[in-house]
């Protein structure tokens, strides 16, 4: 009963040690050479930038599985498993210092972009202001130009205006030009023009119109002959004649103010008839360019 008990069990013995045997033992040192090989073959960084590396990597590590395979020593097997695993680290760092080089790279492209973009910025700014000058310069040109026919106009009018002012014979005076029309213009004792006064009244008639900006005062003055009162409404009446006659020759009558002296001005003695005739006259006073007109 015994040797049948224990036949069963010597064979089963027998068997579980066999299949422990058929078991193929697991070489840490090449587990750990895949292992690695295996993460860097996953990062896309070493695959492209250390291609030559890993692929010296796997052929290590081949040689290493062979070697196993073929029952080789295990100093062989760990020698090519270490060997990989050395050549997967030097890929991984191969790919680290390659893209540190590129981010280097870039960094120097980024660099000398913004280098362009600021020799740009100085280009386009001192075109900006060379623009500027320029614009500038036409201004000055422009407004020289504008100047000098401003100028020239004004020397113009201004020699027109000494022109039309000498016809009228107008001088010079503290109060401004004044003109003067004669006793000879009027008809005796009489406010009424005669042909020569109207003529010389039409033509600074001309003049006002031509000057707008300007206004007159006339005065009226008299001999000391007649009495008082005569000769002071005479003064007035002639100095509104002046007066009625350039509104009647389309001067407004804003710009005319009158007044009469009567004899209260003389600009000659009263003694004799010549003398007497001089201070017989209208006067008349041209206002500034800005209408103004000094007070007696």
């Amino acid at each position: 009963m015994k040797s049948t008990l224990n036949f069963p069990l010597a064979l089963i013995t027998v068997a579980i040690l066999s299949a422990c045997a058929s078991t193929p033992t697991v070489n840490p040192v090449l587990a750990d050479a895949h292992s690695s090989y295996d993460r860097a073959r996953t990062n896309a960084q070493v695959t492209s930038l250390a291609t030559a590396e890993l692929n010296e990597a796997a052929s290590s590590l081949n040689k290493a599985d062979a070697a196993a395979n073929k029952g080789g020593a295990t100093t062989e097997v760990n020698h090519w498993a270490y060997v990989s695993k050395q050549q997967v680290g030097i890929a991984q760092e191969t790919a680290k210092r390659k893209m540190a080089e590129q981010a280097v790279n870039n960094a120097g492209e980024k660099r000398n972009e913004v280098r362009l973009d600021a020799r740009t910025a100085e280009a386009d700014a001192a075109k900006r202001q060379v623009a500027i000058a320029q614009g500038t310069v036409d201004q000055q040109t422009a407004e020289l130009a504008a100047a000098g026919a401003n100028a020239e106009r004004d020397r113009a009018v201004i020699a027109a205006q000494e022109q039309q002012l000498k016809e009228l014979n107008a001088k010079k005076t503290e109060r401004g030009l004044v003109i003067t029309l004669s006793d000879v213009l009027f008809r005796t004792d009489k406010s009424q023009l005669e042909p020569g006064g109207v003529r010389n009244v039409q033509k600074l008639a001309a003049f006002l119109n031509k000057y707008p900006q300007r206004k007159v005062l006339i005065e009226g003055h008299t001999d000391s002959k007649g009495s008082d009162s005569h000769n002071q409404g005479l003064s007035e009446r002639r100095a509104d004649a002046v007066r009625v006659s350039l509104i009647d020759s389309g001067v407004g009558s804003e710009r005319i103010a009158t007044k009469g002296y009567g004899e209260a001005y003389p600009v000659a003695s009263n003694g004799t008839a010549s003398s007497r005739q001089l201070n017989r006259r209208v006067e008349i006073i041209l206002s500034d360019a800005n209408g103004n007109i000094a007070p007696r």
